[in-house]
């Protein structure tokens, strides 16, 4: 793909978020914040028998942090968690690699609309805008398996 490409990609997926919205029932919420550029997320799961059951985020900040979670909701939601986990080390990998990334036809396959942030990678202080959403999602993941099996709803009572 071309640079003009995945930029479109992430344009899409800033004006056009998957999974925007916070969830009334869920297992963890976590907040996280880039104090670098203050961009922020909070996102809230429910994990069901070892699957991301349902994923729901809201946040501010640049287009790269809310493109980036926005692929990162829809890539994850419906997966088993150690899926989603092992899709968060490669968008890692990915975010490493300062642009040297030499993704496997399987590999950016698997990683969908999250390859178009490779060019991010060369620049290291985006780097922490595009991780924002995957750090968040593998915290409340983490969080949700230590919860009691009862979800929690917004107005914090189990329900």
């Amino acid at each position: 793909m071309t640079e003009s490409m995945y930029q479109e990609i992430i344009l899409d997926h800033y004006k056009h978020p998957q999974h925007r919205g916070l969830p009334e029932t869920y297992d963890a919420e976590v907040h996280h914040v880039n104090p670098t550029c203050g961009d922020e997320v909070t996102l809230r799961v429910r994990v069901v028998d070892g699957e991301i059951a349902e994923l729901g985020w809201d946040g501010e900040g640049c287009s790269i942090s809310q493109a980036s979670t926005s692929v990162m909701s829809g890539l994850v939601s419906g997966k088993p968690v150690s899926d989603a986990l092992e899709l968060e080390a490669r968008f890692l990998q990915l975010m490493q690699s300062r642009g040297t990334a030499e993704l496997s036809e399987d590999e950016a396959d698997e990683l969908e609309d999250a390859v178009a942030f490779e060019g991010v990678s060369k620049y290291p202080a985006r780097v922490k805008c595009a991780l924002l959403g995957w750090m968040a999602m593998k915290s409340a993941v983490a969080s949700a398996g230590a919860t009691p099996a009862e979800p929690t709803t917004a107005e914090g009572r189990a329900s």
